[in-house]
């Protein structure tokens, strides 16, 4: 593939992946349901994307699964820019139709911390969990989203079963750390709703980044060791 087509594919697949995840959490009004409904919201929109752009790109749609790609050895390294950079690019477009369509509430609406989906810990926490918390579920969760996603690739797996499997992770995932961090586990999904949030979202992005990137290459450290 050319590296214009990886480009476009992972910019779709995670614009999608932000409108289909974040977008339920803005759109949807609140009730007792809601974090299940996200949830499953995040492990259908990776469904849908992994049959719409896995034949082009694999569907990383996710920083830490490129960065855990390369260092499993299934990746060249050379490639990993053009997929970060049209995840970051795709997410921030997500982000910023969330912000549009928003816009169209009554009474009006302005992106903040509180009303973005934005990931955090402390005040940002749904569940008022701290910085050590966060460190935690990010790079344990990461490290399995990134196992599961390299099991997938595997010659033994099932075709055509990759989409589903990785989707239900993704669903799991979110049941166990929606309530202490807002669940990340991608830093492109993170990066699309603090640009536009600010505040104190921006200030603790660096580490959305930092920690499922670390877990997404132990996912993959410990993938080799077990498979190869």
């Amino acid at each position: 593939m050319k590296k214009s087509q990886l480009f476009a594919a992972e910019a779709f697949g995670t614009f999608l992946l932000v409108i289909g995840g974040p977008g339920t959490a803005v759109l949807v009004p609140g009730f007792d349901g809601k974090a299940l409904m996200v949830s499953l919201a995040f492990g259908l929109s990776l469904l849908v994307a992994a049959y719409a752009i896995g034949p082009v790109s694999g569907c990383h749609i996710n920083p830490a699964v490129t960065i855990g790609l390369v260092a499993a050895k299934k990746l060249d390294a050379a490639l990993a820019p053009t997929y970060i950079v049209g995840q970051l690019l795709g997410g921030a477009i997500g982000g910023a139709a969330i912000l549009g369509v928003a816009g169209g509430m009554k009474g009006g609406f302005t992106a903040t911390t509180k009303n973005f989906a934005v990931n955090g810990w402390d005040a940002l926490s749904p569940g008022g969990f701290n910085f050590a918390s966060m460190v935690i579920v990010e790079i344990i969760l990461t490290a399995v989203l990134v196992y599961v996603v390299l099991s997938t690739g595997h010659e033994k797996f099932s075709a055509g079963m990759g989409g589903l499997t990785a989707g239900a992770t993704l669903a799991l995932i979110h049941m166990i750390s929606i309530p202490v961090d807002n669940t990340s586990v991608n830093p492109a999904r993170s990066f699309a709703m603090a640009i536009f949030a600010g505040g104190d979202s921006l200030s603790q992005l660096w580490a959305f980044f930092a920690f499922p990137i670390l877990g997404g290459v132990l996912g993959a450290m410990l993938y080799r060791f077990i498979t190869d």
